[in-house]
């Protein structure tokens, strides 16, 4: 990741604000173009994890890199957050992910991301005696664009559901929803989700409906917890008929947004496996999500425990 401005922005054709995919020349190509940058360690599900661990969670981690440098890199950081990683490496090509970040001055990230190894995580992958020690399986839908992680999280949900474990699911961008809806609104319907994550433009992709409470109306009976984030508008949950709302947590200055999400759902997670209030659990996904977005990069840096103290009345 590195800072840009909003010409370089458009110079490079980027969309700003977004996620695109990229394949590997094209992110070679704007690797190239990039000012000087910060290699570090991301991943959507991975950085939720990361902010988990460091809130003291014991997690486990369930993804694919490639025998190579970035993937040596990336597992020995979620290894030394404490989270354990034990899928087996992929040889030959592509090589591991990555996502080439542009951060421009009003803290927005611009993100063009390389699937690489990930998206052929195999479902014989899984570990699904790990998943069924979870209290809850949490899954992005940013793989679920590809079929053979697709394919994965299928089994995994089956392998949760059969231990009587929760299954919580990001919506990650519009443009997944875009791709796979259906799937999602099928997974719904079924029943499978348990925890369902979304921001306000990704609630309006899935449900149709472009006035925020009318989104939440949509999807309010359909799922047992709906967790809503809109940026510096706070966050709102609905679960078992019973809503909740909180503010944005204080920034000082933003600096990136990449990984506000993500954060945000370490936080909340972290209190829904305590069985902490609706609102609480909210209020811890807000200061995590506010600390991460103080700094570059979508891993926390600042001491999560003791930023939620507070809350925990500790």
């Amino acid at each position: 990741m590195a800072p840009a401005h909003d010409d370089d922005i458009s110079r490079l054709d980027l969309a700003k604000g977004g996620m695109t995919l990229v394949d590997e020349p094209r992110a070679h190509d704007l690797y190239a173009a990039m000012g000087p940058a910060r290699e570090i360690s991301g991943g959507s599900a991975a950085n939720t994890l990361a902010g988990m661990a460091a809130l003291g969670s014991p997690c486990a981690f369930i993804g694919q890199v490639a025998d190579d440098q970035l993937g040596e890199v990336f597992a020995h950081d979620i290894r030394a957050a404490g989270i354990a990683f034990a899928t087996p490496v992929r040889s030959g090509q592509p090589t591991t992910a990555r996502c080439l970040i542009f951060v421009t001055p009003d803290g927005q990230r611009t993100m063009n991301t390389f699937l690489g190894a990930s998206q052929f995580l195999p479902a014989e992958a899984l570990d699904e005696s790990v998943i069924a020690d979870a209290k809850v399986l949490y899954l992005e839908g940013y793989l679920w664009d590809p079929e053979e992680p697709r394919r994965a999280m299928r089994r995994a949900i089956a392998a949760a559901r059969a231990a009587g474990r929760k299954v919580a699911f990001t919506l990650s961008d519009a443009f997944v929803i875009a791709r796979h809806g259906d799937d999602f609104r099928a997974l719904i319907a079924a029943g499978e989700l348990d925890i369902l994550f979304a921001n306000e433009h990704e609630l309006a992709a899935l449900t149709g409906c472009e006035d925020f409470h009318d989104g939440i109306a949509a999807l309010a009976d359909k799922i047992p917890t709906l967790v809503v984030t809109r940026s510096d508008k706070g966050a709102h949950a609905v679960s078992g008929g019973e809503h909740a709302h909180v503010a944005a947590a204080p920034v000082a200055q933003v600096v990136d947004t990449t990984g506000a999400g993500d954060l945000f759902a370490a936080g909340f997670l972290y209190g829904h496996v305590r069985d902490l209030p609706l609102e609480t659990c909210l209020s811890l996904g807000a200061v995590c999500a506010a600390e991460v977005i103080s700094h570059y990069g979508a891993r926390p840096e600042a001491d999560l425990r003791a930023l939620v103290a507070p809350l925990l009345g500790e």
